[in-house]
């Protein structure tokens, strides 16, 4: 979407194309309710702005909604442009046998340990960085590991919407 259309939208039809980046729904209204931006820049420090407001709530209710790493299904249903976001940033990620059962056992000692899915920014990660990423997390204390998938969740919606609006 080119921003001069992003700033004449419709209140919903903003906050629509928002939700695509991320599912949490005082972010897109709070981005959509400052609008009109003078660049996409200004757009990405708001966007950044809000998100470091995020409660954890609001984090586990989005990672309810997020596909597992390696997995190209969400617990719910997504959008076809979140599944898009999603196949572009796990392409590095291989299907082997090997590779799928490994993250596959991480994810489930994750999840059991911490009681949510292992998030990671993917874009530009082999299968090797994931895993490891996921080994050396599974370390962390629960308070530590939320800040981190935080900040995760943070960084794969400013992607998002990064590739997503254009000047």
């Amino acid at each position: 979407m080119q921003l001069v259309e992003f700033n004449q939208a419709s209140s919903p039809d903003a906050i629509r194309f928002l939700k695509h980046c991320v599912q949490i729904p005082s972010w897109s209204t709070q981005i959509a309710a400052k609008r009109p931006y003078v660049s996409v820049e200004d757009v990405l420090n708001t966007a950044a702005q809000q998100a470091a407001s995020w409660t954890w709530d609001e984090i586990k209710t989005a990672l309810d909604n997020h596909p597992r790493i390696g997995e190209k299904k969400a617990q719910a249903e997504l959008s076809e442009i979140e599944k898009s976001f999603s196949n572009r940033e796990q392409s590095s990620i291989t299907a082997d046998e090997e590779t799928q059962l490994a993250l596959l056992k991480g994810n489930i000692a994750y999840e059991k340990k911490y009681g949510f899915i292992f998030l990671i920014k993917a874009s530009g990660l082999s299968s090797e960085d994931v895993l490891q990423a996921l080994k050396y997390r599974l370390v962390n204390d629960p308070e530590i590991e939320k800040r981190i998938v935080h900040n995760q969740l943070a960084e794969i919606a400013l992607l998002r919407l990064s590739q997503e609006l254009q000047p």
